[in-house]
């Protein structure tokens, strides 16, 4: 990943915020015809572990899905977490409308998360799992859904049908491309545009660097 230095994101407690409000990750590990990417909601815990000195991310898959049988554990990966993202005008900046010396760019905030994949094809880490995502995931609901809702076997005829993923993270790299090179004055104007076009996330995240 190309990373100026005004746009490296260097503080932990950013890149764990961002990983855990956007917990869709892409997946990219060797595949049969070069790099492969599959798409996975993870679990992110931040506290450090054996071999896993920067936390440690777990999903699952489908067991029809050919990934967990075509990487063995250990096989090296890149877990590719996506914050908010969108299209900054130049007409946004002050400044254009002075000397005309602007072009269009897009803003952005991304984790790259390395390690190795290990697979745990393991009843008792799943149901741990799927019910830690649910918890997490229902806790806004009015009336939560829990695994308990469900029948007993056809929850355990679902735990067969999948399996676990755990990566000890051994590299975290963030970048947050958010107008840093710009003034003040402009990246405050894009924020407010980007607030009128109800894009509310990505204006926060600018005017966190202003």
């Amino acid at each position: 990943m190309y990373l100026p230095t005004h746009f490296e994101q260097t503080d932990p407690a950013a890149l764990q915020q961002l990983m855990q409000a956007h917990p869709l990750g892409t997946l990219v590990h060797p595949g049969p015809d070069g790099a492969d990417a599959d798409h996975i909601p993870f679990e992110y815990d931040p506290a450090p572990g054996e071999g896993a000195p920067l936390g440690t991310l777990r999903a699952h898959v489908a067991r029809a899905n050919p990934l967990w049988q075509r990487c063995a554990s250990g096989t090296p990966v890149l877990v590719i977490f996506q914050g908010a993202e969108g299209y900054i005008s130049p007409s946004w900046y002050p400044s254009k409308h002075e000397a005309h010396r602007q072009v269009p760019t897009w803003n952005y905030s991304v984790v790259h998360a390395r390690g190795p994949l290990m697979v745990r094809d393991d009843v008792r880490f799943l149901r741990g799992l799927v019910a830690r995502l649910t918890r997490r995931h229902e806790a806004g609901e009015p009336v939560p859904w829990k695994m308990g809702d469900a029948p007993a076997d056809f929850i355990d005829d679902l735990l067969q049908r999948i399996v676990g993923l755990e990566i000890p993270v051994t590299s975290l790299v963030g970048k947050a491309k958010l107008s840093q090179n710009k003034s003040a004055a402009d990246r405050a104007g894009a924020a407010a545009a980007l607030e009128a076009r109800q894009h509310g996330a990505l204006a926060r995240d600018m005017r966190g660097t202003v």
